[in-house]
């Protein structure tokens, strides 16, 4: 991703060729395939990019059709592309989602997808923020161990009531960036905008997770799950193990992981290692603590740390080591 320094210029492309785009944002984004319509030659382009506490701004001009593809070994990031000039397609499969003025399209730089530019001249802005800012906000709002894509509906009428709330938050982080604006001289406000920016998403936009939405589990748990949760936050520090909570809540273990699979779609082990794994990525986000990631991790009871960095890129995108560089930089 580009550099997240706010303080440094912006990068700024202009009237090049079809390979220097190419390597251009290959550079900035990792391995592409890219593919023009028509000759590379009478290809031209522009693009500006700026970036802030895991949100980058693109926008981008092109004058001649193409198609391209981010190829990635994990999640990146989560892409929102707003067509001002033009039409922008999202091949999936065998399926292509038109994008036209008015609409927000959105992308997943890991989906075996193309993004194809459209009839000359093109215009568009385009948000693409960490993977790690959606996946804490999936794991806030389920409360369950969760990875891979979301699998959003890839197109947002901003003609809906969930439209205009969204496109307006995402105009006022592409105005707030666009020609190093205010925002990027303020990482608090662009990380509390993205962070409510994936919220709104998550709970307006259809996605995979959805139905999970409407069965408000609070509402309906039984006592003795409502009692094991409590336990475990309050004991979180602690070694705690299953027998342990079954004991203090009053049940057996069996009757426990059933309340648990009826009520929280998970089980009673993963609920305690979610709410430990955000007890640590609160610790790496916190710029003032400067225990090393391994003391961290073993702090909340994780004491095989590879498998931490496993669980933990699964859940957030990014390892623990590039949360606590980038609390750092905060």
């Amino acid at each position: 991703m580009p550099n997240d320094t706010t303080s440094e210029s912006p990068h700024r492309f202009r009237g090049s060729t079809f390979e220097s785009m190419v390597e251009t944002f290959t550079s900035s984004f990792g391995p592409l395939l890219v593919k023009p319509v028509g000759r590379p030659r009478d290809f031209r382009w522009s693009a500006d990019f700026w970036s802030g506490a895991g949100v980058t701004l693109v926008t981008g001009y092109h004058h001649s059709e193409c198609s391209m593809r981010v190829i990635a070994d994990r999640l990146q990031y989560v892409s929102i592309i707003v067509p001002q000039i033009g039409g922008v397609d999202v091949a999936l499969g065998r399926r292509t989602v038109q994008g036209r003025l008015g609409e927000l399209l959105f992308t997943n730089n890991i989906e075996p997808e193309h993004v194809i530019l459209r009839g000359g001249p093109i215009a568009l802005d385009g948000l693409l923020f960490d993977h790690a800012i959606f996946a804490n906000a999936v794991a806030a709002t389920f409360e369950v161990p969760v990875s891979g894509s979301l699998e959003l509906a890839p197109v947002l009428s901003l003609s809906t009531p969930a439209g205009r709330l969204i496109g307006s938050l995402a105009q006022t982080l592409i105005e707030g960036m666009r020609n190093d604006g205010p925002l990027l001289y303020c990482p608090v406000a662009i990380s509390s905008l993205a962070s409510t920016f994936a919220d709104l998403v998550i709970r307006l936009v259809p996605h995979r997770l959805s139905p999970l939405l409407d069965k408000k589990p609070f509402m309906i748990a039984p006592r003795h799950v409502r009692s094991a949760i409590s336990f475990m936050h309050a004991n979180i520090h602690l070694p705690i193990t299953m027998p342990m909570v079954s004991e203090a809540v009053g049940v057996s273990v069996r009757a426990l992981e059933i309340g648990f699979r009826a009520f929280r779609e998970t089980t009673p082990g993963a609920y305690l290692r979610m709410i430990r794994l955000r007890a640590a990525r609160a610790d790496l986000l916190d710029p003032s603590n400067r225990q090393s990631v391994r003391d961290v991790c073993l702090n909340w009871g994780f004491f095989h740390f590879g498998r931490f960095s496993i669980l933990y890129r699964a859940t957030y995108g990014e390892s623990p080591s590039d949360t606590k560089r980038r609390s750092a930089r905060m």
